[in-house]
């Protein structure tokens, strides 16, 4: 049996997707997003567990999951780079009768998507920015080679599009007219859920001995995504069922 290198798990998870979630972290990440508040998931790390294990775990709390409509998400980190554990996991979560979701941020091989896909009922695509200046500013990668694969992904599977909203990297209007063209270009089954930049992860980059940054960067402020939301929804642009 495979096992998988993880950072943290969590049994009661609210906002990794429909429901109360299992949420497995595993370890190990390339994007290097300047606004990581997790940045200790980044190296792979020496925990590990089995599709087996994970399952067990989750059948203590199985009328939780299935009486909320919940279930089972894998987060990092990026889990797609250890495609045969993931592919493992959700593929046994799925025979045991467990909602999976997937939640990336699509640096990736295109054969690790494909892999993984027809065990996922719902993939948490995260999306650092709409232009590839903000992903140049944020990230060690690019906005083209991410959207291919959220294309890849949007056409096979239900997506939540999760776009974090950054004053003065993503939240101005050039951003905002980027990710609407780029919504509009995806299938309509697609949603997005805005997640609002914040800086509570600020003392783990301390902690590591690493310089934040966006030290100095606000949180929006809840005019300002509020606005954002308004103007995504006038421009036909459907919102997960958390924006409501």
């Amino acid at each position: 049996m495979i096992r998988g290198f993880y950072h943290s798990k969590l049994s009661f998870g609210t906002v990794d997707g429909p429901g109360i979630r299992y949420v497995l972290f595993l370890a190990g990440c390339r994007m290097g997003c300047a606004f990581c508040h997790n940045p200790d998931t980044w190296a792979k790390g020496e925990q590990t567990i089995t599709a087996a294990e994970v399952l067990q775990e989750m059948e203590e709390y199985r009328n939780f999951y299935e009486s909320s409509g919940g279930g089972l998400t894998v987060s990092g980190g990026e889990p797609l780079l250890q495609p045969d554990f993931l592919a493992e996991l959700l593929a046994n979560a799925g025979k045991a009768g467990f909602h999976t979701a997937v939640d990336t941020c699509g640096l990736s091989s295109k054969e690790a998507i494909m892999q993984v896909l027809p065990h996922v009922d719902r993939v948490l695509f995260s999306l650092k920015g709409s232009t590839e200046a903000s992903y140049q500013a944020l990230t060690k990668a690019k906005l083209s080679a991410v959207q291919e694969n959220l294309l890849l992904i949007a056409r096979r599977k239900p997506v939540t599009l999760r776009y974090v909203l950054i004053p003065g990297y993503t939240a101005g209007k050039e951003s905002l007219s980027a990710l609407i063209r780029l919504v509009h270009s995806l299938p309509e089954t697609v949603e997005v859920e805005i997640l609002p930049y914040h800086t509570m992860g600020i003392a783990k980059w301390e902690a590591l001995g690493w310089d934040y940054p966006l030290d100095g960067v606000p949180e929006p402020t809840k005019e300002e995504q509020t606005e954002f939301r308004y103007s995504l929804r006038r421009a036909g642009i459907k919102l997960a069922a958390t924006e409501n």
